[in-house]
């Protein structure tokens, strides 16, 4: 009965924090849509009609994954989709600094990957790297069979990167193992690290790579699962 209890306990626990970050999931999006209908308001003044129906496009298309239908799964042909869409938007705001590539091996696009993972971290690489140096560049991002049993995710960059002291400020926050979600900040990598921990497992998580004026490399291994319930988002 003891046992019981404290399993209850834990599984309680885990709600919680499951809780608490769809909070914050349904956080992460109002300056964005702000700032993208700012943008779509100069468009239309400007009488950029083919550029306004392009970003409408991309936001109506970003916003639907999101939603899909309450699902914490999706495909991961749909998390890129969505991330494309992301960077459409950011791409017509940032149009002089931004570049974007995104390669995606067909085999693993029908697998199944926790929804809002890929997000955060293309936001990071572009307000964390390429908006701090001065020349722009580019982001890539990747998904591939790493082998039989597992998929690999990529965000790279070749912005500002992070100074040594940063980098490791923000190792020590990946190698976090409380589990505790930090609400003050927001969605940044830390939180999404838990998140993907909490979901699919310990042994589970984000390496980051980054070199000072070269650049940052954010890796994901997740499980190749795929699941005949998740649909495509209509």
């Amino acid at each position: 009965r003891i046992r019981e209890l404290l399993d209850s306990k834990i599984k309680e626990q885990e709600n919680l924090k499951k809780a608490e970050l769809r909070a914050l999931q349904a956080q992460i999006n109002p300056h964005f849509l702000y700032n993208t209908l700012d943008t779509i308001i100069w468009m239309a003044e400007a009488k950029k009609t083919d550029q306004v129906i392009e970003i409408v496009s991309a936001l109506s298309s970003f916003f639907r994954i999101s939603l899909s239908k309450g699902r914490d799964w999706i495909t991961i042909g749909e998390e890129v989709e969505r991330v494309r869409s992301y960077l459409t938007i950011q791409k017509m705001r940032y149009r002089d600094i931004l570049d974007y590539q995104i390669e995606v091996d067909d085999g693993v696009a029908s697998n199944t990957i926790l929804k809002l993972i890929l997000q955060p971290l293309v936001e990071n690489a572009l307000y964390h790297g390429i908006k701090n140096k001065r020349q722009g560049g580019t982001i890539t991002v990747r998904a591939k069979q790493k082998n039989e049993d597992e998929v690999l995710l990529e965000v790279e960059d070749n912005g500002i990167g992070f100074s040594p002291e940063k980098l490791a400020q923000l190792q020590a926050e990946l190698d976090d193992d409380s589990g505790e979600i930090r609400l003050e900040s927001g969605f940044g990598i830390g939180n999404v690290n838990k998140r993907i921990r909490l979901y699919y497992g310990k042994q589970y998580g984000l390496s980051i790579k980054s070199e000072y004026y070269t650049g940052t490399c954010v890796t994901l291994v997740i499980p190749a699962k795929r699941d005949d319930t998740v649909k495509a988002v209509d």
